[in-house]
């Protein structure tokens, strides 16, 4: 069985496009499928519309309604602990990802590799989005270690076994790319096709994606406070031999201190143990259980 995760967020414009897409190439795999569509407190009709297709195919269509907004990793991670397939698949709703690439990724994982990463070939986003990603995932691959070439496309798919572990982790922030990386023995990246959004907008603001980088960079590496502690001697060294660096020590001393906050936050973040996400409603087969 292969299992489709897609977190949901404020799509209604594309929901109806991507459903009439994506069930029939799962259908020309002839094998045992599962749609697992996880509604991250929509705020618009996307909820009614997967409704829709899940009253149209209860055997295979699945619902899990989040009570708010928690991000599309923690959406994700929603669809992880439902699966039953023995091969996860991710996908964006908004069709920028095709649903037809999914014949791909499925073989790969058929091939044997538990991580199947994807790489947006001919990207069709903005002049900056593409730059500053390009730079983003080389300054990520030094701090981590890893060598994903594109870690922002949510076309991937993941064996079991790697889902099983993912879902084990009790961490409170989880970047899924980078955390199935770390722990398949046997990863892969492949080029998959990109589409311009044609409808509603991108969710991913440059804070948004600030943020989400730098939960990648603090939850993988100590690689930033010991550049932080050394980069300090060497400021220090300076300033007494020049004797005038205050401004210069005065910005380095904040930044240091906002860095290591961010560190602080996160342990603050695991030691409350707060859930991840709170469901409302799941509707899977006949049933709706209130979670």
């Amino acid at each position: 069985m292969i299992s489709i995760v897609i977190p949901v967020y404020n799509e209604e414009q594309n929901i109806r496009a991507l459903s009439s897409r994506l069930f029939p190439v799962m259908d020309s795999l002839h094998r045992p499928y599962e749609v697992i569509f996880v509604n991250d407190g929509s705020k618009d009709s996307s909820l009614a519309l997967l409704l829709n297709e899940y009253k149209a195919r209860p055997e295979v269509v699945r619902v899990i309604d989040f009570n708010a907004n928690f991000g599309q990793h923690t959406a994700i991670m929603a669809g992880f602990r439902a699966s039953r397939g023995e091969s996860v698949i991710t996908l964006d709703a908004d069709l920028q990802n095709p649903p037809e690439e999914i014949p791909r990724v499925a073989a790969e994982l058929d091939a044997g590799h538990d991580a199947v990463g994807t790489i947006r070939k001919n990207r069709r986003d903005t002049f900056f989005r593409r730059t500053a990603s390009r730079i983003v995932n080389k300054l990520m691959n030094r701090l981590t270690g890893f060598s994903l070439k594109d870690y922002g496309c949510m076309l991937r798919g993941y064996s079991r076994a790697i889902v099983d572990i993912i879902n084990e982790a009790g961490e409170a922030s989880t970047f899924l790319p980078a955390l199935a990386q770390k722990f398949a023995g046997s990863p892969i990246e492949i080029e998959v096709a990109h589409s311009k959004r044609e409808k509603g907008a991108s969710k991913y603001n440059m804070f948004y994606l600030l943020r989400l980088y730098f939960d990648l960079m603090t939850a993988f590496t100590n690689i930033p406070l010991q550049l932080i502690t050394m980069s300090g001697g060497v400021i220090f060294g300076l300033g007494v031999i020049m004797l005038r660096l205050d401004c210069v020590l005065s910005g380095f001393t904040v930044f240091c201190v906002g860095l290591v906050g961010e560190y602080v936050g996160r342990i603050y973040q695991e030691v409350r143990k707060r859930p991840r996400y709170v469901i409302r409603k799941i509707y899977e087969g006949r049933n709706i259980v209130n979670a």
